[in-house]
């Protein structure tokens, strides 16, 4: 039986490797889900690995077995406008459009949404203007990056962090301070990540 943290690890892989044609590597795996050390991410591929899930390649990559291809369950998850990824900045978020989505590529239990992204704080971590970020609503735990409401009125995409025992949402661009908000709501966690081909 899988751990929610093996789940979210292995839908990640499956995710990119259909994405990318190769699976990610070990230290993008630690990069994705904050782990300190990579011996810690290589640790969660073993497991994955010895339950028959996971195979190590020639080049060292852990990638999904070709005889166990992911089955699709698609569902139309809502895209609500955008948010920034920049400054926080208030929205009014109607629906405009659904994206195919299949939670069961990471292991999602939770409602899902999406929205597009505006602004570069977050280009640190692959995320451009532009892309499709699918969020689920679930409790944040320090180290995810989250859709936030700030201070009651102010949305904005950033990594939550507990630091000195007060909520800190930082940016993966320099250019952008850390914002310590007085108050604080996770409305979703990133969970999937989408570059669509423009027309």
């Amino acid at each position: 039986m899988l751990t929610e943290k093996q789940e979210a690890i292995l839908g990640y892989i499956r995710s990119y490797q259909e994405q990318e044609q190769v699976p990610p590597s070990s230290r993008l795996v630690q990069r994705r889900f904050g782990f300190k050390a990579q011996t810690t991410a290589v640790r969660h591929l073993k497991a994955l690995a010895a339950q028959g899930l996971l195979e190590q390649f020639a080049d060292g990559r852990w990638g999904v077995r070709a005889a166990a291809p992911v089955q699709r369950h698609f569902e139309e998850i809502p895209i609500y406008g955008s948010i920034p990824a920049g400054a926080p900045a208030f929205r009014e978020q109607q629906p405009e459009s659904t994206l195919p989505f299949d939670r069961r590529v990471l292991g999602a239990r939770g409602e899902l949404w999406a929205v597009r992204v505006q602004g570069d704080s977050m280009i640190g971590e692959h995320i451009a203007e532009g892309d499709v970020a699918v969020f689920e609503k679930r409790k944040a735990r320090p180290g995810d990056i989250i859709a936030a409401l700030v201070d009651g009125t102010d949305t904005t995409l950033k990594r939550y962090l507990i630091e000195s025992d007060c909520a800190v949402l930082r940016a993966a661009n320099r250019k952008y301070a850390d914002i310590l908000p007085k108050s604080l709501e996770s409305q979703g966690v990133l969970v999937a990540l989408f570059r669509l081909q423009k027309s």
